[in-house]
C-alpha cells in the first residue's frame, strides 16, 4: 500500500486551482452582491442569483436588455448609465452609489462598481457589474442623522433656556434683592439701637441669598464655553470655581484631535459641571483630577476626586438628581456614563460621548429635504 508523503513543518498541501465550472457556480449562487455581464454596448450577457434576488428579474427577462433599464428615469435621460460606462473605459472601472429600480418599479439605494474588461489583445469585451443592496444601511445612518440633529436642537433649546433663565434671575431677582439690602442698611441707621442688630442680620442674610443666587447664574450660563471652546472653558472653570471659590486644587489633562461641535462640548461641559458639584457637596475631598481625550471616534472623559467615596455610591443614589442628569446627558448623545467609588478611595465618574463632525447649517436647522 503506497502512502502520500508526510508534509513537513510549515508545508501546506497546495490547492488546485478553481476550475471555471467552479468558479461560475461561485458567482452564480452568490446571494449578497448582484453580479452580471455587460456586452460592449452596454446589454446584459449574464445573471447571477444574487442580481435576481436584488433586482427582482429572472435571467430569461433580463438578459439581452439594456442595463440603463436599471437606473431612474432622471438619471436616463441625464445619459448616466452611458457616462458610466465610458468612464470604466477610461479609468478602468467606476464606483458608484445612488437610486437603482427594481422590476416592480420600487427604489433601492446601491453600490455600484463597472469593471471594464479586456482581452490580451486590448480589445473591450464588456463589463463586469457587481451590485449591492445598501438601503438597510443607507436607512440606518439617516435615523443617526436624525438622531444627531434633534439632538442638537434638544441641547441647544436647553441652553436657551438656560440662559433666559440666567438673564431673568440676574436682572429681576437679583436687582430686587439688592435694592432691598440697601434699604435694610438705610433703615438700620435710622431706627432706635434695639432694632439694629435684627436688620442687620437681615441685611446679611439677604446678601447672602444675593450671592447664592449669582452662583446660580454663573451655573446656569458660565461665561467662555460659547466663545472660547471646551478646554478653555473647563481650564476657567477649574480655575474659577474649583480652585479660587472652593480652595481645592486640580489638575486638568486634555488629547483632543479636534474641537469638538458645540453641542457635544456643552454636553461634556455640564456633565463635569455636575460631578463637580456633586464633589463639592458630598465628597468631602481636597483634590480632583480630570482627563479628556480622543478614544474611539468620541471624547472619553475621566473625574477622579480623593473625597470619602462613599456617600457618591451609585447603587446608593439612584434617584439623586444630579446621577440622573449626567447619565441622561451622555445617553441622550449617544454615549454611556458610570460611576464607581470605595470609602476612603474616593470616587471615579467616567463617561464617552461620540464625537461627530458639525452637521451643516441647513441641516441643523432642520431645512434639509
Amino acid at each position: 500500500m503506497t502512502r502520500e508523503p508526510r508534509q513537513g513543518p510549515g508545508v501546506r498541501k497546495q490547492t488546485p486551482p478553481l476550475s471555471d465550472a467552479a468558479f461560475t457556480l461561485l458567482v452564480q449562487g452568490v446571494l449578497d452582491y448582484g453580479i452580471f455581464m455587460l456586452d460592449p454596448q452596454g446589454h446584459i450577457i449574464s445573471w447571477n442569483a444574487g442580481a435576481e434576488r436584488i433586482k427582482g428579474y429572472r435571467a430569461a427577462d433580463i438578459v439581452g436588455q439594456h442595463f440603463s433599464v436599471f437606473y431612474p428615469p432622471e438619471d436616463q435621460a441625464a445619459g448616466k448609465p452611458q457616462w458610466e460606462l465610458e468612464t470604466a473605459v477610461v479609468e478602468g472601472r467606476l464606483e458608484d452609489e445612488g437610486w437603482r429600480v427594481r422590476k416592480d418599479g420600487s427604489r433601492f439605494w446601491a453600490n455600484v462598481v463597472i469593471t471594464a474588461l479586456w482581452d490580451e489583445a486590448g480589445v473591450l469585451q464588456g463589463f463586469g457589474k457587481v451590485t449591492r443592496d445598501m438601503s438597510e444601511r443607507r436607512a440606518a445612518q439617516h435615523a443617526l442623522h436624525e438622531r444627531r440633529r434633534l439632538f442638537d436642537h434638544l441641547v441647544q433649546a436647553q441652553e436657551t433656556e438656560r440662559r433666559r433663565i440666567a438673564w431673568d434671575v440676574h436682572d429681576d431677582s437679583i436687582q430686587s434683592m439688592v435694592a432691598v439690602a440697601m434699604r435694610l442698611e438705610l433703615l438700620a441707621e435710622r431706627v432706635p439701637e434695639s432694632y439694629r442688630a435684627e436688620l442687620r442680620r437681615l441685611d446679611v442674610s439677604v446678601r447672602e441669598a444675593i450671592g447664592r443666587l449669582r452662583s446660580l447664574t454663573f451655573r446656569l450660563h458660565p461665561p467662555g464655553i460659547d466663545r472660547h471652546g471646551l478646554v478653555e472653558g473647563l481650564s476657567s472653570h477649574l480655575d474659577d470655581v474649583v480652585s479660587s471659590s472652593w480652595g481645592m486644587s486640580y489638575s486638568f489633562e486634555h488629547q483632543l484631535d479636534r474641537e469638538p461641535t458645540p453641542e457635544t462640548a456643552i454636553t461634556i461641559f455640564r456633565i463635569v459641571q455636575e460631578a463637580l458639584l456633586n464633589v463639592r457637596k458630598h465628597a468631602r475631598g481636597s483634590r480632583v483630577d480630570l482627563v479628556i481625550k480622543a478614544s474611539d471616534g468620541g471624547i472619553m472623559t475621566r473625574l477622579v476626586d480623593d473625597g470619602t467615596g462613599a456617600p457618591m455610591s451609585q447603587d446608593g443614589a439612584r434617584d439623586h438628581f444630579g446621577i440622573i442628569e449626567m447619565r441622561e446627558r451622555a445617553e441622550t448623545a449617544g454615549g454611556w456614563w458610570s460611576m464607581h467609588s470605595r470609602p476612603g478611595t474616593g470616587t471615579t465618574v467616567e463617561f464617552w460621548v461620540p464625537n461627530p463632525l458639525r452637521l451643516p447649517a441647513s441641516e441643523r436647522t432642520g431645512d434639509a429635504t
